[in-house]
């Protein structure tokens, strides 16, 4: 496992931010640089597991599985130990990568450093450990008020979570980050338009801007996926 703490190249903000929406819109695995690190393995998250997940689930032990709450049927979840570690991993890595669960396969910590955000609080420091080692870099001014957008997008989304519809808002803190990035346009003509007349959008406007944004994010994603 890697142990030291130095930095790492998190990428070119933009072009990773459009690499994760495509991610996102399209279902398809994060690249994401981990070398020897397993943290998110470690880390006390609860696995995901959808029905049409086949040969994941054929690998997979029933008794490490229960049904996902608030799913239909057939969706589970996989636990982890009591050292917070995935069931699937071994010292010699995942006993299952390359059937892997699509959460895992669409994981992608840098999320957190990208938002603004970490990824919980005592069951997650490890995780932790290795956001705050991710350094993106930002070449233009584009990438820099985009980087802007998406921190706005995840403040905005924590400091107001009283002001939307029931359940909109997630409960854990990688769905809340996949969310701030699927809206941050929202964010990003806020920094636009407020350059140009300096006045704020009020709060109500931006509260019904996210949540259209986030209904058309969704109808794309089902318009690309297969059927």
């Amino acid at each position: 496992m890697m142990t030291d703490q130095h930095d790492l190249p998190a990428g070119e903000f933009s072009n990773w931010l459009q690499g994760t929406r495509k991610a996102q819109l399209e279902e398809n695995g994060a690249d994401v640089p981990c070398g020897e690190c397993n943290a998110c393995c470690r880390s006390s998250y609860f696995i995901h597991i959808s029905p049409e997940e086949i040969q994941t689930l054929a690998r997979i032990p029933k008794e490490l599985l229960f049904p996902a709450p608030g799913l239909p049927p057939g969706n589970v979840l996989m636990g982890y130990d009591e050292n917070g570690r995935c069931p699937m991993l071994s010292d010699n890595g995942c006993l299952i990568y390359e059937h892997r669960p699509l959460t895992c396969r669409t994981y992608d910590c840098r999320i957190f450093p990208a938002t603004g955000m970490t990824a919980g609080d005592k069951d997650k420091v490890l995780i932790n450990q290795q956001i705050q080692r991710w350094k993106f870099r930002s070449d233009t001014t584009d990438a820099l008020n985009r980087h802007s957008a998406v921190k706005a997008a995840a403040l905005f989304l924590r400091e107001h979570a009283e002001n939307f519809p029931a359940g909109f808002i997630p409960g854990n803190a990688t769905q809340l980050a996949i969310l701030a990035i699927n809206v941050y346009d929202v964010f990003l003509k806020e920094i636009e338009t407020s350059g140009k007349n300096g006045r704020p959008t009020p709060d109500i406007e931006i509260v019904n801007a996210i949540v259209a944004a986030d209904a058309a994010f969704e109808r794309e994603c089902r318009a690309k996926r297969p059927k």
